[in-house]
């Protein structure tokens, strides 16, 4: 079997490094496509060699540009490979533009796409990310799910439940494989020329061996681009000064520091520790000698979780509710006085902190890599992998909702009325449920789509 991976930045790369492992150690072929959206050395093939990672066998290389046209350039480059090489499967991952292009390719190249990470949902149309995943998810044929929730957003959707997996989040996976590879290097790390605080030296151990490290990141628009926000937000940091604050500071959001006349003002107080973009395995190392984290990234409230630390999370929304839900995460958007109050309760109540650091991950154990190659191989066998044109005159159906009165499961309730139950509404407790095989349904609401023959 031929399985095809599309990727096209660190984080997608990260999180396909257990499903790239599982390929390989089964034998199956490995058709790696590198879109290079982020397109320096280290993003690329020192990156791959970092994780111990096979290096791509294409590199597109889009470069930067504007969504169309960093997009349009990505879906050429990747259907002249997929015409050449007719993988059986493509793979792609998360919410980049990356995904995007590799999606739209596939499906109307009628290969099967697998989006791993699928189903999320911010419900917040201004994010490029959020139009790219639901994109992907309209083209896609199997959907590996992190969460409960995230199924369910993809059944009111209209998405079949013999599509949907729920897997876990492989951001677990690679915590657990990358720490090992990050703590087996450790004592290679420096960097000392990647600091632009001062020119002393300061690598890896200088920084972990900080005490009450508080690690920032942020890089999203709707906060770099924002003055008044990154105002409250200095402002935040200024006050939180029982924490060394060590700030990776990308590119972009130094240069809207710049131009907001912010950036002498942040890197003057004396416990932030300004430093340049470091290496992910680096990085890892940072995350996990942490304290608290304080983002505005969708990755790092997975890892926060999966590596026991409390986060707060500079936005007002999040795609990943399941962190929040768990107790693991909080929303404190850019307000000075709510990022401030709320790492104080943090910092200065054991017992609350103990909570939210314990707190129960809900992207799974780390196997989710596994779970999705046994899927693959399982669909593989049965001839799963071949999309054709349909055979049969299309069935009517009508979508009711009704309350179940009888001892009854899911799957019996389907096969007796012919139907597909979608989700399952608890009146008692006034939760939705994803409508699992066996799941009990007296007392319950049901949302169902009767196929009328």
């Amino acid at each position: 079997m031929k399985i095809s991976i599309v990727l096209g930045t660190r984080p997608e790369i990260i999180k396909m490094a257990s499903i790239i492992d599982e390929i390989k150690f089964r034998g199956h072929e490995l058709l790696l496509i590198h879109t290079g959206q982020h397109y320096d050395y280290e993003m690329s093939e020192q990156f791959f060699e970092d994780l111990e990672l096979p290096i791509p066998d294409y590199n597109v290389g889009v470069g930067g540009g504007f969504h169309g046209e960093q997009t349009g350039k990505m879906m050429k480059g990747i259907e002249e490979v997929l015409l050449n090489e007719k993988p059986d499967i493509l793979l792609v991952q998360g919410d980049t533009n990356a995904v995007l292009a590799g999606a739209l390719v596939a499906s109307k190249l009628h290969i099967p796409v697998g989006h791993v990470e699928a189903g999320l949902r911010s419900f917040d149309n201004t994010m490029p990310e959020e139009i790219n995943r639901k994109t992907a998810d309209a083209c896609s044929m199997f959907y590996f799910l992190p969460t409960e929730q995230s199924a369910i957003n993809l059944s009111l959707e209209g998405v079949a439940r013999d599509q949907i997996y729920i897997t876990g989040n492989t951001i677990v996976d690679a915590c657990f494989r990358n720490l090992k590879i990050a703590n087996k290097h450790v004592d290679d790390s420096d960097l000392s020329k990647e600091n632009i605080k001062d020119s002393s030296k300061r690598n890896i151990q200088d920084l972990i061996s900080l005490d009450n490290i508080l690690t920032l990141t942020m890089h999203r628009a709707e906060n770099v681009d924002n003055k008044e926000r990154m105002v409250d937000v200095i402002d935040a940091l200024s006050q939180l000064t029982n924490l060394n604050i060590v700030f990776p500071i990308h590119p972009r959001t130094k240069k809207q520091l710049e131009e907001f006349d912010l950036y002498d003002k942040l890197d003057a107080l004396n416990h932030v520790h300004i430093i340049k973009p470091i290496g992910y395995l680096e990085f890892l190392l940072l995350l996990s000698n942490s304290l608290l984290i304080l983002t505005d990234s969708g990755g790092l409230q997975e890892e926060a979780i999966t590596l026991n630390i409390p986060s707060l999370t500079l936005r007002y929304n999040t795609e990943r509710p399941e962190t929040v839900t768990a107790g693991g995460n909080i929303l404190v958007g850019s307000n000075k006085s709510t990022i401030v109050k709320t790492a104080n309760k943090i910092l200065e109540g054991a017992e609350f902190y103990s909570k939210m650091a314990s707190a129960k991950n809900p992207y799974g154990d780390g196997n989710s890599g596994k779970q999705i190659l046994d899927i693959i191989e399982k669909s593989y066998k049965l001839g799963k992998l071949k999309i054709r044109p349909p055979e049969d005159i299309m069935d009517s159906f009508h979508t009711k909702m009704t309350k179940i009165t009888e001892e009854i499961t899911v799957n019996q309730f389907e096969d007796i009325n012919n139907a597909l139950v979608r989700v399952v509404y608890n009146e008692k407790k006034d939760t939705m449920s994803y409508p699992f095989d066996d799941l009990k349904l007296k007392g319950k609401y049901v949302l169902f789509d009767r196929i009328l023959k």
